[in-house]
């Protein structure tokens, strides 16, 4: 068209791969606008009119731009003439066109984008952690751990320097390069609660919640946001609040924060506050609410969280066919870049620093690979729970110092120890408002995936509850579990007796009178488990019989362990075994004694805070 014209060409100019709507940076076209203001040329020839411009307000700016400068535009496809007013007009209607199709395309892009964002197709490259498969992010099994870590090692007081600088040493995946701004990335990072913001840097972000799966809990996250407001350079935690993100305001609902007071003594009184609100409570007063079953949460924490959650947690977060299949891909990665080494792509230094990385991530997939096949190989069950708790309450009297050796309970624990346990069991601790501006506790709500299980091995008898009994004229407690298969509880025994000399004998419980019936010496046995010889649940849902029967696990005050090596029984449980159990004769019934004798008994200690209800309800 130039040579038709007669038109001698000066330059051409390509803005590649740049739009020409509005906000675009176009280098080429900024120089050919410099070229008309210093007279090196004075005619535009483009394709189309949109290929100079989309938008009506930068169309004006350039017609502008053109009789100031006495410069003219032609266009092989438009018939555009701007030396006169219809002309323009005409121009002006086609760049308006061409606005309105950019527009639209950017509402219907939006709207797809969007769905495809909201079942976790990300358009963005896959963070830290993370890998696509199928065009979604999942957590990559390789590299989610390091995203913990990072987390974990912030939310406990260390600060951007530090964390990269553990990092750096470590050579974490090969590098030697972390940075602070690479730490603030991640820990600012909403991807890894599960949200993704898209548009963060614009004006109006849009933001959508649980698009992926979590790598981190969104309390976790909000927690390390809030100590991220601080002088993280200079700040670190000193002080644990046990309950922290686990108390709202009954009032506005807002999460309590954690202030302490440090006494001259050097003791340090915790409460929570709404700032709002003007509400409070005492850090002990929760203790003190939760103090009855606190030691039971340690017990299932030391014996469950021993033996089963590493592993179940293993088999979940790390499913052995998936990480088989990312060995398998990290040993192909490894055969390409020594193929790339062999052919000169990549020189020495370059294929060390990936191969390095490559080994480092096979070395903690092995790892993980091997604690897999470990829980496979274990064959825990159920029934070793109440095994390891039988056999601990029997050390517990038997050898009460080596107990406390390796059993810690709640008292001994830390406060960073307790503050782990309550944000690992506890979901949500509700308050109520009281007088002056106090709270007090309402219930607390334990998470899913622990209570469900827990109550499911309470139901099957797998897990004891301890209660107020009578013995007779005297007040104790028992330590008992719901009723299992006859042959299930002799196997138990003849487990137990492989540690202790455990024995077995059946008694009596009066169902209206509320009271225990034992013919034996108090003085010279200790009882270790009392469970129903009948599952009187479904047989007697309305307790309309008298009398219930009642197996009796007990133990000689005098008796130590059968094992030669006494370490043994704090170290492991009994195995199954094929031997066969002599059934006792159960004993004959025993009037217990004037049950009048415990209203003298509470005369005398005015200390003991048993009520009659309490004994009666037992």
């Amino acid at each position: 068209m130039c040579e038709f014209k007669g038109y001698e060409v000066y330059k051409a100019y390509e803005d590649a791969g740049i739009s020409a709507k509005t906000g675009n940076k176009r280098p080429a076209f900024d120089e050919l606008l410099q070229d008309i203001k210093d007279k090196k040329c004075n005619t535009v020839v483009v394709l189309k009119l949109d290929r100079l411009t989309r938008s009506v307000a930068d169309w004006e700016k350039i017609l502008t731009f053109l009789e100031e400068n006495e410069a003219f535009l032609d266009c092989a496809n438009d018939d555009i003439n701007t030396t006169n007013a219809n002309g323009k007009m005409i121009s002006r209607i086609l760049t308006s066109v061409s606005q309105q199709e950019i527009e639209r395309t950017s509402e219907r892009t939006k709207i797809g984008l969007a769905g495809a964002i909201k079942v976790g197709h990300i358009p963005h490259q896959a963070s830290l952690g993370y890998k696509r498969v199928d065009k979604k992010l999942i957590p990559d099994i390789a590299t989610k751990d390091i995203v913990i870590r990072i987390f974990e090692m912030y939310h406990n007081g260390l600060y951007y320097k530090k964390i990269s600088n553990i990092l750096n040493e470590e050579k974490v995946l090969g590098k030697t390069n972390w940075r602070d701004s690479t730490i603030v990335g991640i820990l600012e990072n909403e991807i890894y609660k599960g949200d993704f913001v898209h548009g963060k840097r614009t004006k109006h972000p849009t933001y959508y919640s649980d698009v992926v799966e979590p790598i981190i809990s969104k309390e976790l996250w909000e927690e390390c946001q809030v100590q991220k407001k601080k002088n993280s350079r200079s700040y670190q935690r000193t002080l644990n609040y046990l309950f922290l993100q686990k108390l709202k305001c009954p009032k506005c609902g807002r999460i309590l924060g954690g202030k302490a007071t440090t006494k001259k003594n050097g003791n340090s009184y915790f409460y929570y506050y709404c700032n709002d609100c003007k509400l409070t409570i005492k850090e002990s007063v929760i203790e003190n609410f939760i103090s009855e079953f606190i030691d039971d949460i340690v017990d299932y924490d030391s014996v469950v969280n021993q033996f089963f959650l590493p592993m179940i947690k293993e088999k979940i977060e790390n499913p052995k066919e998936e990480i088989e299949e990312e060995i398998k891909k990290q040993k192909d990665k490894f055969k390409r870049i020594r193929e790339a080494y062999i052919n000169e792509v990549f020189t020495l230094e370059e294929y060390d620093l990936e191969r390095k990385k490559i080994e480092n991530t096979l070395d903690e997939l092995e790892t993980k690979l091997t604690e897999t096949e470990i829980c496979d190989d274990l064959k825990f069950t159920p029934e070793d729970i109440l095994i390891k708790r039988d056999i601990d309450f029997i050390n517990s009297i038997k050898y009460p110092q080596k107990y406390k050796e390796y059993n810690k309970r709640w008292k001994d624990f830390t406060r960073e120890e307790k503050s782990n346990l309550i944000m690992s069991y506890v979901d949500e601790i509700t308050l109520t408002e009281s007088s002056s501006n106090k709270c007090e506790v309402e219930y607390v709500k334990f998470r899913e995936s622990i209570a469900n299980p827990c109550n499911e091995l309470y139901d099957k008898g797998y897990i004891d509850r301890t209660d107020y009994a009578l013995f007779g004229n005297m007040v104790g407690t028992l330590r008992y579990s719901e009723y299992r298969d006859v042959e299930e509880v002799w196997q138990y025994i003849l487990r137990l007796r492989e540690f202790y000399d455990v024995g077995f004998y059946e008694a009596t419980y009066n169902v209206e009178d509320k009271i225990f019936h034992f013919n034996f010496d108090y003085g010279n046995i200790d009882i270790v488990r009392v469970f129903p010889m009948e599952d009187y649940r479904n047989t007697d849902p309305n307790r309309k019989l008298k009398e219930y029967d009642l197996g009796i696990l007990y133990i000689k005050k005098d008796d130590g362990t059968l094992l030669e090596d006494e370490e043994a029984v704090f170290k492991y449980i009994p195995d199954k075994t094929d031997g066969i159990l002599t059934r006792e004769v159960k004993p004959t019934l025993v009037k217990p004694a004037n049950v009048m004798g415990l209203e003298e008994m509470y005369e005398e200690d005015d200390d003991e805070e048993i009520t009659d209800d309490e004994v009666v309800s037992s």
